[in-house]
């Protein structure tokens, strides 16, 4: 008797996952992951986090900084600054299309389209887009180099940095890293849209991935941008398309210069998306649902604007699963006084950015 009551004191000090294991008959990969999801810490998932949202945005911030590597590359990087070179500047009539090359590492060139409005003699709003995995880094800027640029521009919106010149911004296009110019050799001589897998298999070596890469880009070019052009600091403007919303959304929680964060067809839970449906392995971070769930990440933009755009047809990112998450998203900014501040714009229509969403929230936010 004396034995048993041991060992039943000892399996009650066990954790739970250990007490009630549950061996499946036929292994199921979806399944394996669901539990793995299911038993993700998710240290910082808002609603179950025990201290003041302020608390709660200070660690989560810098945890996720670090996660990123951003902590690293500043330490590495304190004191550098990024070098620019004009390389062309085309006349659209409104404005003119410069292509420049900027350097926002002393190893990494990224070709930039600005598309500057012409007399612009007073500060402008500035609005940053990086791209997703379009093989066109410059069709944001509205430069057409295939057939399927032209659909692309004409149904999806896709020439959003040209859009947002037209409005009234210095509009930047950054290449976004991997792709362009900064592709490996052999998907450029084999045509091939970008090199994700190849920079994200190399990175993680050194404890590099491609999201915080890219966010460091995206901060640079504000960095160079500050000091080079006529910028309204109180109109820093990030947005983007797919893989480029999914920059936009994690450069919004990570640089509180940008005024408004509007990443476009890329918000949802981990679990229903990135966690399920094939995608490109750029979007993953190793540990990243350890920390939290996308609409905790999109909390961090608090209290700054934030606009979350989806397609109600969105079968990569669904739309569903994303009405979800923005739930968190409003439980942040409730709780930082400024609900009004985030909005969630879904557009009739699937993968593709929705500039109406866009320029309807900024007309009445700025």
């Amino acid at each position: 008797m004396k034995k048993l009551l041991i060992a039943l004191f000892a399996i009650a000090l066990l954790p739970k996952a250990a007490q009630a294991q549950e061996y499946v008959e036929t292994f199921n990969t979806q399944h394996q992951y669901d539990t793995q999801y299911t038993e993700a810490k998710m240290k910082y998932a808002f609603e179950n986090y025990k201290g003041s949202h302020k608390s709660w945005h200070k660690k989560f911030y810098n945890e996720l900084k670090d996660l990123l590597g951003l902590t690293e590359l500043q330490e590495r990087y304190k004191d550098f600054k990024p070098k620019a070179v004009l390389v062309s500047v085309e006349d659209l009539g409104f404005a003119t299309r410069e292509r420049w090359k900027i350097w926002t590492e002393p190893t990494m060139i990224l070709p930039t389209v600005i598309t500057r409005p012409k007399n612009c003699t007073e500060k402008m709003p500035i609005c940053i887009t990086p791209q997703g995995h379009n093989k066109n880094p410059e069709a944001y800027s509205g430069v057409i180099t295939s057939p399927q640029d032209s659909i692309a521009v004409a149904t999806k919106d896709a020439d959003v940095a040209l859009r947002a010149a037209k409005f009234g911004f210095i509009a930047i296009n950054p290449t976004t890293r991997a792709f362009g110019d900064t592709r490996h050799p052999d998907a450029i001589r084999k045509d091939r849209p970008h090199s994700c897998q190849y920079y994200m298999q190399r990175g993680v070596l050194t404890g590099r991935n491609l999201i915080g890469d890219r966010v460091w880009d995206v901060m640079k070019i504000i960095d160079w941008a500050l000091e080079n052009l006529p910028v309204d600091t109180d109109k820093i403007v990030v947005t983007g398309n797919s893989g480029g919303g999914t920059v936009t959304l994690y450069s919004g929680a990570m640089d509180p210069r940008i005024k408004l964060c509007a990443p476009s067809s890329c918000f949802c839970s981990f679990e229903a998306s990135i966690g399920t449906i094939h995608h490109c392995p750029c979007n993953h971070i190793p540990y990243i649902m350890d920390l939290c769930n996308m609409g905790d990440i999109a909390g961090l933009v608090a209290p700054r604007k934030l606009l979350i755009i989806n397609g109600d047809k969105d079968e990569i990112f669904p739309i569903g699963p994303a009405r979800e998450e923005f739930k968190t998203v409003k439980a942040v900014y409730k709780a930082f006084g400024v609900e009004e501040n985030c909005e969630m714009y879904e557009g009739d229509g699937p993968h593709r950015y929705f500039w109406a969403g866009f320029s309807d929230f900024w007309t009445r936010h700025f």
